[in-house]
C-alpha cells in the first residue's frame, strides 16, 4: 500500500519536473557562461510540452492502449514517460560573431526556472507531509 501511495503519478510528474528544472538551470548557467564565446549557439530545455502531450493523449486523439480480455496482447514494453529533452536554439543570430545568447534574457529565464523548482519542491513537501500526517494519525 505505502508503495502505491510513494510510486504515484503525481508524484512522478512532479519528481521529473525537479529534474526538467534542474537541467533548465544548468543549461541556462552554460548559455550564460558563454555569452562571449564566437559561434555559440545558446540552448533551451524542452519539458512541459511533453509532459502535456503525455498526460491528455485523448485530447489530441490519440487513444491509450487498453486490454479489455485476459487473452488479448499485452501492451508492448516501453517507456512513453515525458523526459526532458535538450535543443539547440540555432535559428537566429543577433550578433556578428554568430552568437545567439542574450543575457537578459537568459537572466529572466535563471528567475523563472527557480520559481518554477521551488513550486516544485513546495509541492512535493506538502505532498510527503501529508503522506505522513496520514500513517502517524493512528499512532499516540
Amino acid at each position: 500500500m505505502l508503495e502505491q501511495i510513494m510510486n504515484s503519478p503525481h508524484l512522478d510528474c512532479m519528481q521529473r519536473g525537479l529534474q526538467a528544472a534542474t537541467l533548465r538551470h544548468e543549461v541556462i548557467s552554460d548559455n550564460i557562461a558563454n555569452v562571449n564565446t564566437p559561434r555559440f549557439k545558446k540552448r533551451d530545455v524542452v519539458f512541459e510540452e511533453l509532459l502535456a502531450e503525455e498526460l491528455a493523449p485523448a485530447s489530441q486523439g490519440k487513444l491509450e492502449m487498453v486490454r479489455t480480455h485476459d487473452q488479448h496482447m499485452p501492451k508492448p514494453p516501453g517507456d512513453k514517460r515525458a523526459m526532458a529533452v535538450i535543443q539547440l536554439e540555432d535559428a537566429d543570430t543577433m550578433r556578428v560573431d554568430g552568437n545567439n545568447v542574450d543575457v537578459d534574457l537568459e537572466m529572466a529565464n535563471l528567475a523563472k526556472n527557480q520559481l518554477y523548482y521551488n513550486a516544485l519542491a513546495t509541492q512535493m513537501r506538502n505532498y510527503v507531509r501529508k503522506v505522513k500526517d496520514v500513517i502517524t494519525s493512528g499512532q499516540s
